[in-house]
């Protein structure tokens, strides 16, 4: 137990025979539980750790790859089946240092927070550790996730190293999470629209022998494609179903009328270039647009600052 709290961890795995057992090993002794979940792994991952023969640790065993959001989410099951209070998740491969976990639950149990992840991106200490690909993807990402999760003030969202409570996993739609690679960031967008309060803790990063296995190609329009229809699903379920906020109004207006005045725009200087001269008013009309459309979409963004911090 940690400070009269019953903990699990769930460490969702994919092909980590190499570096499982030493993740479980430096569990701190405190923590009850660990539920191993191997997402259908092709190699040993789960007779690895079962050869550790550690009375706390569970095996649970997907016969197919399901994505390490749907292996997260087996955890959350059996973490709530078996009466846990709060529950963490560590990745399998090392990256994540087990003795940190306090920094993950103090909130938790001081009532600060709903759910905490770590931040890898908080000094530049901290990001001086991290591959300048991941660090560059990572940034763009952040901010995506911003505008689509409703957080401002949460930075890296791929960082699945958090601690939540057993409230918020008997609340949310676990089997509506998506299941793969973009789960951190959908999550992100249910624990805003839900009213759950989210927090950052500075969490560095550790880089070893493991191998990503995100496919950046594939990846990136897979994730920007999911935070624009988790943004749409949030602004209906939090500022239309659950209490109307005129937000959507003004984010409706800026997204519709920015693309216009930028292709008018667009159609101005074609003429400009191959017909030659146009008007000076033929300017105004997409300057007009281009600003109302950005001032749209700063209030809309302003006024969502705002909602979130109540």
């Amino acid at each position: 137990m940690y400070r009269s709290h019953k903990v699990a961890v769930v460490v969702p795995a994919y092909n980590e025979e190499k570096l499982i057992q030493t993740t479980l090993k430096t569990v701190p002794e405190w923590v009850d539980k660990v539920f191993l979940v191997d997402d259908g792994s092709t190699d040993s991952t789960s007779e690895a750790g079962k050869r550790l023969r550690l009375k706390k640790v569970a095996v649970i065993r997907h016969e197919k790859n399901l994505g390490v959001g749907a292996a997260i989410v087996s955890g959350y099951k059996r973490a709530l089946e078996e009466g846990f209070g709060l529950v963490a998740v560590l990745a399998g491969d090392g990256q994540m240092d087990p003795l940190q976990l306090p920094r993950l639950l103090d909130p938790l149990i001081d009532g600060k927070a709903d759910y905490v992840k770590g931040n890898r991106l908080f000094s530049p200490q901290v990001r001086h550790g991290m591959p300048k690909i991941r660090l560059l993807g990572n940034s763009l990402l952040s901010f995506l996730t911003k505008v689509s999760s409703g957080f401002w003030d949460v930075m890296d969202p791929q960082n699945g190293y958090a601690a939540t409570t057993r409230q918020v996993l008997e609340t949310l739609p676990l089997d509506g999470l998506y299941p793969r690679y973009g789960y951190p960031n959908d999550l992100l967008i249910k624990l805003n629209a839900y009213g759950f309060r989210v927090l950052d803790v500075v969490m560095p990063p550790r880089y070893g022998s493991e191998k990503s296995k995100i496919r950046l190609w594939t990846y990136t329009p897979t994730v920007f494609l999911l935070l624009v229809r988790g943004f749409i699903w949030r602004m209906k379920e939090k500022y239309v179903l659950q209490s109307f906020h005129p937000l959507v109004f003004f984010y409706f207006l800026g997204l519709t009328i920015l693309p216009l005045g930028i292709v008018v725009g667009a159609y101005i200087a074609y003429l400009r270039v191959f017909h030659g001269p146009v008007t000076p008013g033929s300017l105004l009309l997409p300057v007009f647009l281009i600003t109302t459309g950005l001032q749209s979409l700063f209030f809309a963004m302003l006024f969502d600052m705002e909602s979130g911090k109540k």
